[in-house]
Parts: C-alpha cells; sequence; structure tokens
C-alpha cells in the first residue's frame, strides 16, 4: 500500500481488520462443521444452521446497519460492533450444545452487520477515482481471503487444537482495529438521518422465517404448518419490507438506487455469483472431509490456490477496472469461475486431489480474481458519497442474502445426501449460477464506467454522481 497517503493507508487498515473478522467467521465454520457436529451433535440440519444463523442476522441487520451508520457515524458504529462480536465470538467458543451455538452464531452475525457497511463505507466516503478503485482491491483481496483462508485455519484447529479456538483468535485482530481506530480523527458528524427500526424487524424476522421453512422442509415436508406457515408468513412480511421502502421518508433499502444502472444490474450479478461461491464453499468443506475421507486440514487447504490467486491479483483487476470499466471482467471472470466449477465433475469414488480438485480451484481462483474487485468498484463507484454506507449495506445484504438462501435449499440441490451424486449435482447448479452472474453483467453493466447514469436525475437529493 505504499502508493496511498497516510490517511488513506490507515482507512484501509482499518477497513480490512474490521472485514476479516466477520468474513473469516462466515466460511471458517464450513470446514469445521463435522467436527461440531461430531462434539455437539446434530447432523446436516444443524450444519445448516450454524451457517444461516450467523447469515440469517448478518444479511437482514445489515441494511439497518447502513443506516445507522449514516445516521451516527461510521467510526462509533464500527468500534460498537467490533467489541459486540468479540463478546459473540467468546460465547460461540464456549457453546456447550447446538442450540447455544447457533444462538451465539446469531449474535455474531448481528455484531457483523454493524462492521462490514461501515468498513467500506469509510473507503469510499474517503477516496475517489482510481485511488478508490485501488483501494476497493486491496479491501476485496484481503477481505475475499479470509472467505477463502478462513476453512484453512479452521482445518488447522480442527486437527491440532480444536474448532472453539478460531473464535477466540478473533480478540487479536478486533483488539489492534480498536487502536487503529482511535488513531483515525476524519471530520464525521451525526448526519440527523432517520433509521426506520420498523423495517430492520420485517426484514429480519421475513427472512429468518423463510430460512426456517427451507431448512426444515425436507425433514417435515411442506405438508407440514410448521413448514408453510412460517414460509408464508416470512414471505408476507418480506413484502411489507418492500412495500414500506417505497412509502418511507427513510428507507433502509432506499429503491430509487437501483434504478442506478450499474448497481441494479451489479447487485443483480452479485445475487448470482455470491449464491455460487456460498454453494461451492459448504459443500467442498464438507465432501471433501465426508465424502473424500480428507482431514480437516487437508480439507482446508484444499483452497489455499484461491487465496493466493485473489491476494496476487485483485489490487490489480481494481485497477483495471478503473482504468477499463468493469463490464468485461464482471462477465469473464463469472464464466472462469463456471469452467472451473463443471471441472470438479471429474471427482469419482477414486479420489484424487491433484488431479482432480487442483486445476478447479486454480481456473476458479483466476475468475475470482478478475471479478470480485470490479463487481464492488462498478456498484459502490456508481453511488455518491453520501448514500455510500446504504449502498454498501445493500450489496453486501445482497451477497450475504444470496448465500442464506442457496444453503438454505442444501438438501434440495444435492438430493438429500452431499455424497458424490450430490456433490456433482451441486457442481452443476453452481456453474449454472455462475453463468447467469456474467451473463446479467454483460447485458446491465455500462461499458464505459464514465457514462452518466440514466436515473441519476430521479435520485432523492438531486443527481448521483457518474460512477468513476
Amino acid at each position: 500500500m505504499a502508493s496511498f497517503a497516510p490517511l488513506q493507508r490507515l482507512v484501509i487498515s482499518i477497513a480490512v481488520l474490521a472485514s476479516f473478522v466477520t468474513f473469516l467467521d462466515g466460511t471458517v465454520v464450513t470446514v469445521a462443521l463435522p467436527a461440531i457436529s461430531r462434539e455437539l451433535g446434530g447432523g446436516i440440519t444443524t450444519q445448516q444452521w450454524v451457517v444461516d444463523a450467523y447469515l440469517i442476522t448478518l444479511s437482514a441487520l445489515i441494511l439497518l446497519a447502513g443506516s445507522v451508520a449514516d445516521a451516527y457515524g461510521r467510526v462509533v458504529v464500527m468500534r460498537v460492533g467490533l467489541i459486540a462480536f468479540g463478546i459473540a465470538s467468546i460465547a460461540v467458543a464456549a457453546s456447550i450444545d447446538p442450540i447455544m451455538l447457533i444462538v451465539s452464531r446469531a449474535a455474531q452475525g448481528a455484531a457483523g452487520a454493524l462492521l462490514v457497511p461501515s468498513s467500506l463505507a469509510l473507503i469510499t466516503a474517503t477516496m475517489r477515482s482510481d485511488v478508490q478503485s485501488r483501494a476497493i482491491g486491496v479491501w476485496t483481496a484481503f477481505t475475499t481471503g479470509a472467505q477463502l483462508v478462513g476453512p484453512l485455519l479452521g482445518g488447522l484447529f480442527v486437527d491440532y487444537l480444536s474448532w472453539r479456538f478460531v473464535f477466540l483468535i478473533n480478540v487479536i485482530p478486533i483488539g489492534i482495529t480498536l487502536l487503529l481506530l482511535a488513531r483515525l480523527h476524519l471530520p464525521e458528524h451525526p448526519r440527523g438521518v432517520k433509521v426506520d427500526w420498523w423495517s430492520g424487524a420485517l426484514c429480519a424476522i421475513g427472512l429468518g422465517a423463510v430460512v426456517f421453512a427451507l431448512i426444515e422442509q425436507p425433514n417435515l415436508g411442506w405438508g407440514s404448518p410448521a413448514i408453510w406457515l412460517p414460509g408464508i408468513l416470512g414471505t408476507l412480511l418480506f413484502a411489507w419490507f418492500l412495500i414500506r421502502q417505497q412509502r418511507s421518508a427513510a428507507p433502509l433499502m432506499p429503491l430509487w438506487l437501483f434504478r442506478v444502472r450499474d448497481f441494479g444490474w451489479g447487485n443483480l450479478a452479485t445475487l448470482f455469483v455470491y449464491a455460487a461461491l456460498s454453494l461451492n464453499g459448504f459443500v467442498i468443506g464438507v465432501y471433501l472431509q465426508q465424502g473424500a475421507g480428507l482431514s480437516a486440514t487437508a480439507a482446508g487447504l484444499a483452497s489455499l490456490p484461491l487465496t493466493i490467486l485473489m491476494i496476487l491479483l485483485s489490487s490489480r483487476a481494481g485497477l483495471w477496472a478503473g482504468r477499463f470499466g468493469p463490464r468485461i471482467f464482471m462477465t469473464v471472470g463469472p464464466l472462469l469461475m463456471a469452467a472451473g466449477t463443471l471441472l470438479l465433475l471429474t471427482v469419482s469414488t477414486d479420489f484424487s486431489y491433484w488431479w482432480q480438485v487442483l486445476p478447479a480451484m486454480i481456473v476458479m481462483g483466476l475468475g475470482l480474481s478478475l471479478t470480485v474487485a470490479p463487481l464492488t468498484s462498478a456498484i459502490l463507484g456508481a453511488i455518491d458519497e453520501s448514500h455510500s454506507g446504504i449502498a454498501s449495506a445493500v450489496n453486501n445484504a445482497i451477497s450475504r442474502v444470496a448465500g442464506l438462501l442457496v444453503v438454505a435449499m442444501l438438501s434440495t440441490i444435492v438430493g438429500g445426501a452431499l455424497d458424490l451424486d450430490g456433490f456433482h449435482n451441486a457442481a452443476w447448479v453452481t456453474a449454472t449460477l455462475l453463468v447467469l452472474g456474467g451473463v446479467v453483467s454483460w447485458i446491465g453493466i455500462r461499458r464505459n464506467p464514465v457514462e452518466a447514469s440514466d436515473a441519476a436525475a430521479e435520485a432523492p437529493g438531486g443527481p448521483v454522481p457518474s460512477p468513476r
């Protein structure tokens, strides 16, 4: 980060560290699920809940958190989120049964919701143009690296210590981030933005009810009132949430944002791409242990090529997107990832990581490196600084909801069991989602990043600056 000014380096460091713990905890659990299940009990349903309890609160409250950050200041909200995340992490590590673990994971997600939009909004609020693109590239490289290195850390702790320690280690980056925050002095004051708490409740309860129905449906069946009642109620509450966003004077998710072309189409691409990434990460982490018989550490190492390629290439991809526009990268990247996913179809009962998994990881890593930073830059660069907090929150919420829903539908996707056939089914679904992400990007994202937005003049408060 030598090319950045001192203040910019400080902001990027804080943003990376604050997001690191949330992204790490979102993925570290995947490879630890078999060990958690062995120690605390529960089958695939409990494993789904351990993942989705975190994602439900993170995705449902991240919109509320973005609005709170814009209202009360990003630094203040980030500080509260860091402390709450540390406390919740200790509770996860101390869990004595699945219920305590699931509740603690939900609390982690709620605290994480305060961190992600605030951290990225610090970058978008203090940097613009090519500097912002490069900064987002750095942020993307390290935070996505956290997602990808999570399975490796989880595997090491499971095999040599305990899965509990990976949550306790969060205290270190949290402490460092709090110290750095004390050195950050920005001319930021509460803006008097009203926070729609009712909308936050509608979003959280609606999503939670729908996910409950999707996860428990394979056990109880759609004919059970315990399934279709929460499913219908959740759908109605979430529909009410969307209607309220159109009428609210201070919406959590301003729907006019989606009239900004790159923001709207970019978030649709986000939905497909992150659903694919979440499905792929879950399936690989669990199948390589339960199906292929690898140790937790070996299963974690399987995704290491993705991590290395992301760290090496993401910043450069962000720079290229700033110069040439994000469209080509957001198209080619997902298609490359789809090709890599299809290589996983070579996995057979005669398992070989080197010939069946490693080539797929390399191709997917190249595609992921080309995709994530341009995708983030295209979406957030389309919105002005005064709405950067909520824009970041919306994008992050969509990516988490994508993962939330696809994990909730896991039993349906794999055909009831994560055996070899289920693994292949998941590969086909993942590849299809990635192709859709690439096609959507080609159709919707502007070829030239400096073209004006068609919806700018319609935005409340005046025109929205064009992407830079």
